[in-house]
């Protein structure tokens, strides 16, 4: 396994309010864990919030005597969730923050995968797969055919999202299992990368670096190139480093 991960401030934001992590070593039960988190609120709320959640999740999940990964996730965002309520309560100037939430872990050729929000994951070869599924106003409204992807992409409430970690009393995570094949590479990011390039072009600028860490540059890059207006998270993993590529 090989990984490369960035988050970068962007040319419109003030302040980063992503947060990443990786470990391609064990975290607990977990064979390997990854994570972008996107946080929302103002001062400093938006920040603190991803962070805060990013490395509770960890501690808990290190901590943790469940083996499932959907288990081990599902029951660290409730406990984050309600660690970020609290203290929101007791904070004025952290009410109203949350983050968004998308985590994975690979064991073999299999991919588990949470997500709270519209931060992403992808699996890219051939094609370009997005294994999550957005919780946000315009993809509900897609969802009930209401608008289709292109309509989306442009709507002015495109960044209202309706689930975010610490935003609501009861959290409501999503869980994916995905297979993995020879050639496949695993994409996470925040909505500062796909809003800015569509997926076609990420999958056409990943197949045509010479390593991950040159497409995990070049991505970064395209996104400020086309407007840069929200921070970017990526990390890219290749499962099956010592395979041919096959894009």
């Amino acid at each position: 396994m090989k990984t490369f991960s960035m988050t970068d401030i962007g040319r419109r934001r003030g302040m980063n309010q992503d947060y990443i992590y990786t470990s391609e070593t064990p975290v607990g039960n977990l064979p390997n864990l990854f994570i972008v988190a996107d946080g929302m609120g103002g001062h400093n709320a938006g920040d603190f919030a991803s962070r805060y959640t990013v490395e509770y999740v960890v501690k808990a999940i290190a901590a943790s005597t469940l083996c499932e990964p959907a288990a081990l996730f599902g029951e660290a965002l409730r406990q984050a969730n309600a660690d970020l309520l609290g203290l929101a309560d007791s904070n004025p100037r952290l009410r109203g923050m949350g983050t968004t939430f998308v985590g994975a872990c690979v064991a073999g050729d299999c991919l588990h995968v949470a997500n709270v929000g519209d931060s992403r994951l992808y699996i890219v070869n051939q094609s370009i797969t997005q294994i999550t599924r957005d919780h946000s106003l315009v993809q509900e409204m897609v969802r009930m055919g209401e608008m289709n992807q292109d309509q989306a992409r442009v709507h002015p409430d495109k960044n209202i999202i309706t689930r975010a970690v610490g935003a609501f009393q009861d959290i409501e995570a999503d869980f994916f299992e995905a297979g993995l094949r020879p050639g496949d590479r695993i994409l996470l990011c925040s909505d500062g990368l796909t809003n800015m390039i569509e997926d076609s072009e990420i999958r056409r600028i990943m197949c045509s670096q010479r390593d991950i860490v040159e497409s995990v540059e070049r991505l970064v890059a395209a996104a400020n190139e086309n407007g840069g207006k929200d921070n970017i998270s990526v990390i890219i993993i290749d499962p099956f480093s010592d395979e041919v590529k096959r894009c």
